[in-house]
């Protein structure tokens, strides 16, 4: 019944088709309208979270990396003293 009222159907129309007051009705569209309000802010949590964790999982490998580097530049002569040859 709710989904026909989303469909745009007369609410007196369904309410005197299945016999179901129009207060009745009005209180099931707006509770499945609250509903899925409620799924829809539950999966653009869900997927920003997604997105969240992604990007610290690239800042930590990206860490991980520069330090890898510095470590790399300490043990080896700064590469300000290598010069070409020409």
């Amino acid at each position: 019944m709710v989904l026909r009222l989303l469909r745009g159907e007369s609410l007196d129309a369904v309410s005197r088709e299945v016999g179901v007051p129009i207060f009745r009705l009005e209180a099931w569209r707006e509770a499945a309208l609250a509903g899925m309000d409620a799924a829809f802010a539950r999966r653009k949590d869900a997927q920003a979270s997604a997105e969240l964790d992604a990007a610290l999982q690239r800042i930590g490998e990206l860490t991980l990396e520069n330090e890898l580097l510095r470590a790399r530049c300490r043990a080896k002569a700064p590469l300000a003293q290598w010069r070409s040859k020409r």
